[in-house]
């Protein structure tokens, strides 16, 4: 009877994993130097308008004193300045920039246009012709527009896909839409959202498109890496937010990196717990950042849970995840980050390489636990084999019954207000 059990269980695993299989997001998160919409959070090398070395040259932050900004304005280099010519966005603007040599016109700064700095999430800037549309699901327009606000509609009308056009309008779409759209350049993509100056809304005739799980309250990730952001993300989270993640991707360990953290206070909380054992591995709130570097998490899968309090707003957090094979794999360096061991509330399973020392103990470990695990994998795999073709054929029928990830296109274009618009 105890086996019985325990093979149907599997198999409900197995039901409720391709079920969610479909769940996060549509693309690896893949090299990318920027977390925020706006690229305020960009670190890179770029010294031109333009990459790799195209358009007009930057000048050096610490020879712009006669500007606003300068490295002078940012001595401890919250705004990344320095005596350097990178692009950066320390007043918060659209996107990075930095000061040219003044043109007849009067120009003396530029947009840059950074490949690498679009945040994980957001797929690219396409041309919106309208016969026929980029997106074809339902749309509206809204004079509060910002990013989040198309995102939270298009995923209550349950898109896979989020458009932001001209600063003002929103359009919804599936994947299959996306196969047949034309890019555009990203400079193209230049209109600041109605609802947010911080923030790009698409274009003339240009399309900003996102995936909809940027900044949902919830979702079961299970692609072997990602990217989780705080609820309403890129805009600022919410008071009484109460959101969990389920984070169970291939491995048998999980490295987190934390890219952004930024909440208004120790009562603003975020969890991880070991999703098994429910055991709590770590705990970081506005007073108690997360370390900087990957942290390790001796747990092949994670629960994490984030709660404000009545009084919170800040602009959250943004954190990519990898599975990881064995939990003494070396984590993947960070750039400009050096591997730290996390200091948890309850003594926290959370480490990250080997010490030093034992290297013949560790590999010893490491052969017993591979040996282990393929056995218990070979045995399972047998049970399960046995019970599909003997006693739960009805699993069978139910998986078979399984719907299709896939939305329906919408096909009324009509564009309508948003409530409270």
């Amino acid at each position: 009877m105890g086996t019985r059990v325990l093979q149907c269980f599997l198999l409900l695993f197995l039901l409720l994993q391709l079920r969610g299989a479909s769940a996060g997001s549509l693309h690896s998160p893949g090299l990318s130097e920027c977390f925020q919409v706006n690229g305020a959070d960009y670190r890179g090398h770029q010294n031109h308008t333009g990459p790799r070395g195209a358009g007009r040259p930057c000048l050096f932050w610490d020879q712009t004193q006669q500007h606003s900004y300068s490295s002078a304005s940012d001595p401890h280099g919250r705004w990344g300045l320095g005596a350097h010519n990178f692009c950066r966005n320390p007043d918060g603007d659209v996107q990075p920039w930095c000061y040219v040599d003044e043109t007849e016109e009067g120009i003396y700064w530029r947009y840059c246009d950074i490949p690498t700095c679009h945040m994980p999430g957001y797929l690219g800037c396409f041309v919106d012709s309208g016969a026929p549309p980029a997106l074809s699901g339902p749309s509206g327009t809204s004079t509060k527009l910002t990013v989040q606000v198309c995102l939270r509609f298009c995923r209550m009308k349950g898109y896979q896909l989020a458009g932001v056009e001209a600063g003002y309008a929103c359009f919804c779409g599936s994947e299959s839409d996306l196969a047949r759209g034309r890019l555009a350049p990203a400079t193209d993509c230049d209109q600041i959202c109605f609802g947010h100056p911080g923030q790009l809304c698409g274009g003339d005739g240009r399309l900003g498109i996102y995936e909809v799980s940027v900044g949902s309250c919830q979702g079961n990730w299970t692609a072997p890496q990602g990217v989780i952001y705080s609820p309403d993300f890129p805009d600022e989270y919410g008071p009484d937010r109460n959101c969990s993640w389920a984070l169970g991707p291939p491995g048998a360990a999980l490295e987190l990196t934390f890219r952004l953290f930024e909440l208004a206070d120790p009562r603003d909380r975020l969890e991880l717990r070991d999703a098994v054992s429910g055991n709590l591995l770590g705990a970081f709130d506005g007073a108690r950042p997360p370390p900087p570097g990957p942290l390790r998490l001796r747990a092949a899968a994670l629960l994490l849970t984030f709660r404000s309090d009545a009084r919170g707003h800040a602009q959250g957090f943004a954190l990519t995840y990898r599975g990881l094979q064995d939990a003494a794999e070396d984590p993947a360096p960070s750039k400009g980050s050096a591997q730290t061991t996390a200091a948890s509330p309850d003594g926290a399973n959370v480490s990250c390489s080997p010490r030093p020392g034992a290297p013949q103990a560790a590999m010893g470990a490491r052969v017993f636990s591979t040996v282990t695990a393929v056995s218990m994998l070979l045995l399972l795999l047998l049970s399960l084999l046995r019970l599909l073709r003997r006693r739960c054929g009805r699993w069978g029928q139910i998986l078979r019954r399984v719907p299709d990830a896939s939305v329906p296109r919408g096909r009324n274009r009509a564009k309508k207000e948003f409530p409270g618009s």
